[in-house]
Order: structure tokens, then C-alpha cells, then sequence
């Protein structure tokens, strides 16, 4: 007959010591990852500033809605590189590549739901680069002919002729619109994708 010897109760001074061991394993990595969080942070806050002060260069002043659409972008890709990074450094690479994937899957949800919003805001970055489409100028779009009172990244809005401010999708807008005079006095033209 065998004698079977019973498991040993787990005491309180055994919790504490395999607690203390835990937290001084995880102290050299916990410092790697505030040391990698400040470089990021520095390198993420040049680069943000190298890409705004290059925007703002190639876009005029009146349409610094766009710098700062493509700032926040590319902010927004940096930081979560970053968190994604800082993972890795502390040891939590499974972690961090299922986050990536994931993210992966919940960017194409959010960009087929706001494939019309997205749409927009390209259509308005052209009307706003657009020299032929400028506030003042009387269009014909959409079935609505008015002088254009306002251009954003997703709508433009137009005072129709019987007074009436008409706001209109930029997609719907860029598809297909005429210029009917530029201020007072100008020639037509037409404008369609493409052109």
C-alpha cells in the first residue's frame, strides 16, 4: 500500500513570496515601457509637428481644415503604433498582434459604414483645391443653382436664386457640377469627374 502525501496548504507567507517575485519580474519591463512611452511620445510630437508645418505650406490658410483633418490622422496612426509597440516592449506581443488584427477588421466596418462620410470629405478636399470652385461663384449643382456661401470638407452650401441656403453633399456636388459665372461677370464651364 502506497501512501499518498497530501498537498501542502498554500500558506500566507508562500502568496506574499510568489507576489513579491511577480512584481520584481515585472519591474524591469514596466520601466523599458515608461522609457519607450516618453521617446514615443517626443518622436510622435516632432513628426505631428514636421507634417503640420509641411501641410500648411502646400495649403493655403483658408483651408487649414484639411492640415488638421490629415494631423489628426496621422496622429492618431502614430499613438496606436505606439500602444501597440509598448505591448511588445512589456511583453504582451500576443496581445498587441490580436489588437492589430482586430483593429484591421474594425477599420473595414468603419469605413464601409462611413463610406458616404468618407466619400465627402475626399469630394471636399478636391472642391476646396478646386481654383474653378470658390466662394462667390454661381454654380449649377445638383439640381440647384446658387452662389457658393460656404465649402467644407463635407457639404457646400449655395444661395439659391429665390434666397433659399441649399446644403449639398460634396460627393453629390463633385460628380457633376457648372460653373455658371465666376463674381460678376465670367464664361461658363462645366465640370465633371474626371476633369
Amino acid at each position: 500500500m502506497l501512501l499518498q502525501s497530501e498537498p501542502e496548504p498554500v500558506g500566507v507567507e508562500a502568496v506574499i513570496r510568489e507576489f513579491v517575485t511577480g512584481i520584481l519580474t515585472a519591474i524591469p519591463k514596466v520601466a523599458l515601457g515608461v522609457l519607450f512611452l516618453a521617446i514615443a511620445y517626443v518622436v510622435i510630437k516632432v513628426v505631428v509637428a514636421v507634417v503640420r508645418s509641411f501641410l500648411e505650406r502646400v495649403y493655403p490658410e483658408s483651408q487649414q481644415l484639411v492640415v488638421d483633418l490629415w494631423v489628426a490622422l496621422v496622429g492618431v496612426f502614430l499613438w496606436f503604433g505606439a500602444a501597440l509597440a509598448l505591448l511588445n516592449v512589456v511583453g504582451l506581443g500576443d496581445v498587441a498582434a490580436s489588437l492589430g488584427t482586430a483593429s484591421g477588421f474594425v477599420g473595414l466596418g468603419v469605413a464601409y459604414a462611413l463610406k458616404e462620410m468618407i466619400a465627402d470629405t475626399v469630394a471636399g478636399v478636391y472642391l476646396l483645391r478646386d481654383p474653378d470652385f470658390n466662394e462667390g461663384d454661381v454654380v449649377e449643382s445638383a439640381s440647384v443653382t446658387g452662389e457658393i456661401v460656404d465649402i467644407d470638407l463635407r457639404k457646400t452650401r449655395l444661395r439659391a436664386e429665390d434666397g433659399d441656403l441649399v446644403v449639398v453633399a460634396n460627393r453629390d456636388v463633385e460628380k457633376k457640377w457648372r460653373q455658371d459665372s465666376v463674381g460678376p461677370k465670367s464664361a461658363s464651364s462645366e465640370h465633371a469627374v474626371g476633369d
